[in-house]
């Protein structure tokens, strides 16, 4: 683990999102206007969609570490919309290291950040910018809105999106989640819980 590494999983630990329902996508959401989140990343096993990402610098893209459990060899795609387009201009690039937070342990969802080094400096243009990451930590309050977006299914063991969809969800009380889901899984100083339309926890494994 890199110094560099380190400071970065440092400074993203307080923007973890707590996902709870797995194989689920972007719920009650509609298509995102294309390139509207030039910091999205596809992260893909054998050029399938398996995890969205972000862009943290150029030669860094965040995901969560339960993405490489089965896949050892990840390649990621950037300034992507539609992903069987491909003549927007996407770019795929190999990763050359995989760094995971030192306290993940792959048993629950705490510490659930992976870093990937990519093998060469991501080239910023319109389409591919990174994520800006804010400067304080601290907690966002409940019942605040937020955009979640990705490439994930549709619904429950449906159909997955091959463009990017995004959907608006709210934050939830710290104290309703621990009770909802138990300390063993949910950590306040780590997580947050959000839902959406349905009154559940909609930000799931293929989505950021």
């Amino acid at each position: 683990m890199t110094i560099i590494s380190l400071l970065l999983l440092a400074s993203l630990l307080p923007h973890l999102t707590f996902t709870a329902r797995a194989n689920v996508g972007i719920v009650n959401g509609k298509e995102a206007k294309p390139h509207s989140r030039p910091y999205m990343v596809s992260v893909q096993v054998k050029e399938q969609h398996i995890c969205g990402g972000f862009l943290i610098s150029d030669r860094f893209v965040m995901t969560a570490a339960h993405c490489r459990k089965n896949s050892p060899v990840l390649t990621v795609v950037l300034g992507a919309h539609n992903l069987r387009n491909t003549n927007e201009n996407s770019v795929r690039i190999k990763v050359k290291s995989y760094h995971p937070h030192p306290q993940y342990t792959g048993k629950s969802f705490h510490n659930d950040i992976l870093l990937l080094r990519l093998e060469k400096n991501a080239q910023l243009n319109n389409n591919i910018k990174l994520i800006s990451i804010p400067a304080k930590e601290g907690d966002i309050e409940a019942d605040s809105v937020c955009s979640i977006a990705g490439w994930g299914r549709l619904e429950t063991n449906g159909k997955q999106s091959n463009h990017l969809m995004e959907t608006n969800v709210t934050v939830m009380n710290n104290k309703e989640c621990e009770s909802k889901w138990g300390k063993k899984e949910f950590s306040a100083s780590l997580m947050m819980c959000v839902y959406g339309e349905g009154g559940s926890c909609d930000v799931c494994e293929n989505n950021i």
